[in-house]
């Protein structure tokens, strides 16, 4: 039987997503302007907007809707140019997908120092409260013990301070203590694991992220059978979105615990190896679509910062994908 090309490989995963019954069009369209549009300035005319996207069977009543919303939330911010209006990041949402991008994009995980940082909370919250506290906390990549106590064992504490300051949570800022427990031990310890077991679901995000290497490996698998020149411009722009939108669904969730701490063979590690060489095949192209489809309200089309290019570089661990 012939091993499929990049073009079919590419339209199986196109037309599965496109026969979702739920598409999360937030989600989507907020990763299409962290990795398309924050690029080339975090400004895009809505209809350019509408155009990319159509391909997907995102039709343009779902767009202009969610674009609205994210307006409502303070992540996007509109401008009207005669008779068009642009999109722009506010700085709030600038901020959020910049700390966003430093997980996603990153080459490796972190190290450890053998000290756990710790946000104690300190007196009564009502349910409301705490549960706004635990997903702002959570952006931040921190677990709930849930013992009044969140956890990480790299994050900076007065980033995470500060972060949930900018989620509209300045008020309960008196109520958290920041804390540095240190382990002595020279390898994790049992109440280390114990930790992480209360903090965090791993047996839960690594399902997931196994799901993503299964979905991805056939896209990869046919990129490395077709020449860089056959590859469809548009096919690589709606493969990156889709690759940048799941890959990134499931950084959401991971707290991007130190290589140390996590379980033997982490499935984490082969997705980000697996979406890095992907996305660096895929880049040329797609940004050649990308370069005839984004434009302003006044018919500028911004290019993409040099900085794009130094996303995902070629490592070796990217390398062992391909041998």
């Amino acid at each position: 039987m012939t091993e499929p090309n990049a073009s079919q490989a590419i339209d199986a995963l196109l037309e599965r997503f496109r026969q979702k019954s739920r598409v999360q069009a937030r989600a989507l369209i907020t990763s299409v302007f962290g990795d398309a549009v924050l690029p080339r300035g975090g400004r895009v005319w809505l209809g350019s907007l509408i155009q990319l996207l159509d391909p997907l069977d995102i039709n343009e009543r779902l767009v202009r809707t969610t674009v609205f919303r994210l307006v409502k939330e303070e992540w996007l911010q509109a401008e009207a140019v005669g008779r068009r209006t642009d999109y722009m990041l506010t700085p709030d949402g600038q901020r959020r997908f910049e700390n966003a991008s430093q997980q996603i994009y990153a080459a490796d995980s972190p190290g450890w120092d053998k000290r756990w940082r710790m946000l104690m909370v300190m007196g009564d919250l009502d349910a409301r409260q705490r549960e706004k506290l635990r997903k702002a906390l959570a952006w931040q990549g921190f677990g709930d013990t849930g013992s009044g106590c969140f956890i990480h064992p790299t994050a900076e504490l007065e980033a995470a301070l500060d972060a949930v300051a900018a989620e509209g949570l300045a008020d309960l800022l008196p109520q958290l203590m920041p804390l540095v427990a240190v382990n002595p031990k020279l390898s994790p310890a049992a109440e280390d694991a114990s930790l992480i077991q209360h903090a965090w679901n791993l047996e839960e995000l690594a399902v997931a992220y196994g799901n993503f290497v299964s979905r991805y490996q056939p896209v990869l698998d046919a990129l490395q059978r077709t020449p860089a020149s056959e590859v469809n411009a548009e096919q690589a722009c709606l493969t990156r979105i889709l690759l940048i939108h799941d890959f990134r669904r499931y950084l959401l969730r991971d707290p991007q615990l130190p290589e140390v701490l996590l379980p033997a063979d982490w499935p984490g590690n082969r997705a980000r190896q697996l979406c890095k060489e992907i996305y660096r095949r895929l880049l040329e192209p797609s940004e050649r679509h990308l370069d005839q489809c984004l434009q302003l309200s006044s018919g500028a089309m911004p290019a993409a910062a040099d900085w794009l290019q130094s996303r995902f570089q070629r490592s070796e661990d990217a390398l062992s994908l391909v041998e």
